[in-house]
Order: C-alpha cells, then structure tokens, then sequence
C-alpha cells in the first residue's frame, strides 16, 4: 500500500520538528558560497543543501525558478537535486507553483508525480487563482500516488490581498473560500484520525482574522513561508497558527542558506532545536 503524503509529514514532524529547508540558490547566495553562477553552481548548492539536510530535518523545498533560469541544464540540476534528496529520505516539496486548466495541468502534475519521472517530487505547490476546479485531475493523480498537493491560500505579499481578501458571494474572504473547498474534499477522502494529503500555503505573517480564516477539518500539512529572513520564527508558531501549529511546515531559506557551506549543518541544527522547543517536539 502506497504511504500517504499526510501521514508522511505527520511522522516527519513528529521525528524531526517543523523545520523545513529551503533549496533556493539565487545569485547573491551563490557567490557567497563562492559557486559559479550556473547550472552547475545551482547543482551543487542543492546537493550541499540536502547533505546538511539529511538527518537534521524531515523536509526540504527546492524553489524551482532558480533552477529553471538555466534552461534544460537547470532541469537537469534541478533533477539531480530532488533524487538526492528523496534517495537521503527526506520529503521533497517542489516550489513550482503551477496552475492551468485541462490537459496543461494534467501534464505539468505527470511531470512532478509520476513514479520514475526525472522530476518526482513527493509534493507540489500549485495556483488555485483558476479556480480550485480546474486542479481536480491534479487532486486526482496524487491521490492515486500517494502525492501532496499544497495550494496557495493566504499569502503574505502585500500584492495578495486585493484578491485573496476579495468577498465571494456568500461574504467568504477568497482564502477562506479556498480552504472550505479543498477542505471538503479532505474529508471525503481521508480515513478518520489520519493528516489529509491536500494541505495549504499559507504565510507566517499572515493575520488569520484579517484574511477571514478560520480552523478547518480534517488535519492536513500548511506550508508556510515567511519564517526566517522575513520575519516570524518559532515563537510566531502557536501565536498564528493557535491549534493547527502542529501542522505547520516552518520554511526557512535566506536565513539557514546564508550561513554559507560550512556553518549551514550547525545552523540547521541549532533552528530545529527552536522550533521543536517552540512546540515541545
């Protein structure tokens, strides 16, 4: 039986904390870890990234657009990045962000779920902004494969809230719109007591109140970036996140990356002892 992609990162949070480590090789952190601006400086960022990251947290995030700046020699790096680390055990969120409609996003879900692909991630971030309809066959294939799905929800950049605040017919926020509707599906589709494979992004500095968010069933993993270099850290967990704070994936990229080749393993290790502190992992 294929493991489920919500109890995976229930365990993984269980065993290692929140802490999730961003994968995101952008120019001023290559040169700071003295590494060509290239494809193969970004392929071996991202596996000197998963190296430290084995062992010490349970998760990480490679962002693919720094990847993806280098052509089909950065899908090849990036290739390279995501087998590492899914080969050292560690849950593999693709930061793609993709959404379309039809047999667009059919494809684009093939290309990160299906077993054997050059791009198998264990989870991609996608779009909802087409409406969350148009992600069902992408619900569909990682249901079938034991994949996540987390789907933007309420984000933290001030360009979001026009339309993520924005009243649906009947007086929900859009994010809050968006979470009842996965939500529902969650529930038809996720054994009783078990994490749903349909999780959210939503941003640590988000104000649930101000976005019209409320708690939602059933249980289900919330990426959240805004952790670190942007503001929050482990004492935001439970002031934002209230009762779904044992849910939440902690992302944290500048902040851990910046601490350059040789002293990222000691950062990695010193900020998951916080964050397991923050929630008494």
């Amino acid at each position: 039986m294929t493991e489920r992609f919500g109890e995976r990162v229930r365990a993984a949070l269980g065993a290692h904390g929140p802490l999730c480590v961003g994968i995101d090789p952008h120019q001023a952190l290559l040169a700071s870890w003295r590494l060509p601006d290239s494809a193969e400086g970004v392929r071996e960022f991202g596996l000197r990234t998963v190296d430290a990251a084995a062992g010490r947290v349970g998760i990480v995030k490679p962002q693919v657009s720094f990847f993806e700046r280098f052509g089909s020699a950065g899908f090849a790096a990036l290739e390279e990045v995501l087998a590492a680390a899914r080969d050292a055990g560690l849950i593999v969120i693709a930061d793609a962000k993709r959404g379309d409609i039809g047999t667009t996003m059919d494809a684009y879900a093939a290309a990160w779920f299906t077993p054997g692909s050059p791009l198998e991630a264990d989870a991609l971030t996608v779009n909802p902004f087409l409406g969350v309809g148009s992600l069902e066959s992408t619900f569909a294939l990682a249901d079938e494969l034991g994949k996540g799905v987390l789907v933007l929800a309420a984000t933290s950049n001030p360009e979001a809230a026009p339309v993520q605040r924005a009243r649906t017919a009947d007086a929900q926020t859009v994010s809050a719109a968006i979470i009842g509707e996965v939500s529902a599906r969650n529930a038809r589709s996720t054994p009783d007591g078990e994490w749903a494979d349909l999780g959210f992004v939503i941003g640590a500095t988000v104000d649930w109140t101000n976005a019209g968010i409320a708690e939602f069933a059933p249980a289900t993993p919330i990426l959240s970036p805004g952790f670190g270099a942007q503001g929050a850290g482990p004492a935001d967990l439970r002031a934002r996140f209230g009762a779904h704070a044992p849910m939440v994936i902690a992302s944290e990229s500048r902040s851990i990356l910046s601490a350059g080749p040789d002293g990222i393993a000691a950062t990695i290790d010193a900020r998951a002892a916080e964050y397991r502190e923050a929630l008494n992992v």
